[in-house]
């Protein structure tokens, strides 16, 4: 009984905490371009960044199987490298986590560099630094706080992704079956015992984070 309750839960921690670096990565270069770039079409692009916000996770599942099927040429170029289909493996489980907590990490990123001061970023520019440089060590630290909650936010939503997951990763146990999906089959299996322990688990982990991000901004 052990194994068979800690199984999803270590998986579900690997997947957050991968798809989580993924995210707080790409959030932040993304965020700190788009709050410091002007150009056409960036609402539009925008908008598309925070859909999984607003989308049912059905349809993000549904299109995550369209562009990484079979019968997609990206999909296909998956298979030709890897021998086998992205669809219900570990890193399907990863990808869903990522795109539905990434619009989370997006959004604190960008209201952190928002804040930033520009003198001081010019300052560093004038003084020899690169723009890298004054990403790395002015914009970054600068914005940490909200940098951080948003970086927590992303991985508290990861942890219960369940709709994306299921669709595109399936349910399969020691592979994809994260701690949503677990919970799922043991209630309609009837085994009230081990949903209740995933969900007071889910629950903890969850008021950590919160708990984390509310330290944090005092």
């Amino acid at each position: 009984m052990w194994n068979d309750f800690l199984e999803p839960v270590l998986l579900s921690l690997e997947v957050s905490l991968t798809s989580g670096i993924i995210v707080i990565i790409l959030g932040m270069l993304i965020g700190w371009f788009m709050v410091n770039k002007t150009f056409k079409g960036k609402v539009i692009i925008e908008t598309i960044i925070l859909l999984p916000l607003v989308l049912s996770p059905t349809v993000i599942g549904f299109l995550l199987i369209v562009i990484f099927g079979k019968n997609s040429w990206l999909g296909e170029m998956i298979e030709w490298f890897f021998h086998r289909s992205l669809l219900f493996t570990w890193w399907a489980a990863v990808i869903a986590s990522a795109v539905v907590a990434f619009p989370l990490m997006y959004q604190a990123a960008k209201a952190g560099f928002h804040e930033v001061d520009k003198d001081i970023e010019g300052a560093a520019l004038v003084d020899g630094a690169n723009k890298f440089q004054v990403f790395l060590y002015i914009s970054i630290p600068l914005a940490s706080k909200m940098l951080v909650a948003g970086g927590i936010m992303s991985f508290a939503r990861a942890l219960g992704e369940f709709g994306a997951t299921l669709m595109f990763a399936g349910n399969i146990p020691g592979e994809t079956q994260t701690l949503p999906t677990a919970i799922y089959v043991a209630i309609d299996s009837g085994n009230m015992t081990m949903a209740w322990l995933w969900v007071l688990t889910t629950i903890l982990i969850s008021f950590l984070m919160l708990l984390v991000i509310h330290v944090k901004s005092e």
